[in-house]
């Protein structure tokens, strides 16, 4: 059973926008507009904002916008940003004596690495090379280079609809590929009845990392390793929201969109990468709208060409232009 935590939730005291350009937000810099944006103070204020507006409109955490595409006609409801509200790291000491990195939120990713370095902590290498923020590589289990946000998971701080913040372990979790979400528990529906608006959904503010001691100056070592296989292998030179699909079961989806000879090919501004065939990168002023056809034309190629069906690890919201 989760730990309900309380928390100070007055009236949201945060910066509100209204139209706010989602492609300043969105590292493909492509989309329409928020019609209203919200920037918190702090995580209180954020549990604040939820409990004004449950059940009345959608809320939309997002981070760096790494993973995400706001289709042209822009995303009704309220656009939270989280990275410059949610970006507290910070040791702690567990229950057992040992050292718990906890991060929220809105911290990037790269940033836990460097900042578990800093104090000889091991096991937290893999996630500089994961251009999100904490709060999304919870979501769907980022993961680089043989490691996975889970696998160094303690627990994590989550808020539902109603402003209710809980603990959360890990076993409360159905944790996969790319793929995060509550197990359902004999009350779900009686908890269900309770919310509004995000349903048995809940966002993550923050999490616990369990990592072990070591040598930070190796550490570094093993980032910096992993930053130049980063850059040598993506286009990181052009606009992109990282692996546009997952990998298939014994498979990859750069290796399936390749051999359907798509590298190279462009629908408007957008262009699948000649670099790295999972990479649709924005090659000058491409719309949302050339990124979505772009992607179901390379889920159409592989599906008639390689019989495989393609998972997006990438979220897509927002109306179309009209």
């Amino acid at each position: 059973m989760a730990e309900v935590i309380a928390m100070r939730a007055a009236m949201p005291s945060g910066e509100w926008r209204r139209d706010e350009p989602m492609r300043k937000h969105v590292s493909w810099r492509a989309g329409g507009a928020a019609a209203v944006a919200y920037i918190p103070r702090d995580l209180n204020d954020l549990v604040a904002l939820l409990g004004s507006v449950a059940g009345k409109q959608a809320v939309y955490p997002v981070g760096l916008g790494s993973n995400l595409l706001v289709r042209d006609g822009g995303v009704r409801g309220v656009v939270v940003f989280t990275h410059s509200a949610l970006r507290e790291v910070r040791l702690e000491t567990g229950a057992n004596g040992t050292t718990l990195l906890y991060a929220e939120a809105g911290v990037a990713s790269p940033k836990v690495a460097r900042f578990a370095c800093t104090h000889d902590l091991r096991g937290a290498e893999f996630l500089a090379g994961i251009p999100g923020t904490v709060g999304g590589a919870l979501a769907m289990n980022a993961g680089c280079y043989g490691a996975e946000t889970w696998d160094i998971v303690h627990s994590v701080l989550t808020v539902d609809a109603a402003a209710t913040c809980m603990r959360r372990m890990p076993h409360e979790y159905q944790i996969g590929y790319r793929h995060v979400a509550l197990r359902p528990t004999p009350d779900a529906e009686a908890e269900q009845a309770t919310r509004e608006g995000l349903g048995d959904r809940e966002i993550f503010l923050a999490a616990w990392f369990r990592l072990h001691p070591g040598n930070g100056e190796e550490g570094r070592r093993v980032i910096k390793s992993l930053l130049q296989r980063r850059i040598a292998s993506q286009p990181l030179e052009l606009p992109n929201a990282g692996s546009v699909f997952r990998n298939p079961p014994g498979d990859h989806a750069a290796r399936l969109i390749e051999s359907c000879g798509l590298k190279g090919y462009a629908i408007g501004g957008a262009r699948v990468s000649e670099k790295h065939a999972n990479f649709i990168v924005n090659a000058g002023n491409a719309t949302a709208a050339d990124i979505e056809t772009l992607i179901e034309y390379v889920e159409r190629t592989v599906r008639a060409r390689c019989g495989v069906s393609l998972m997006r690890e990438v979220r897509i919201i927002g109306e179309p232009a009209r």
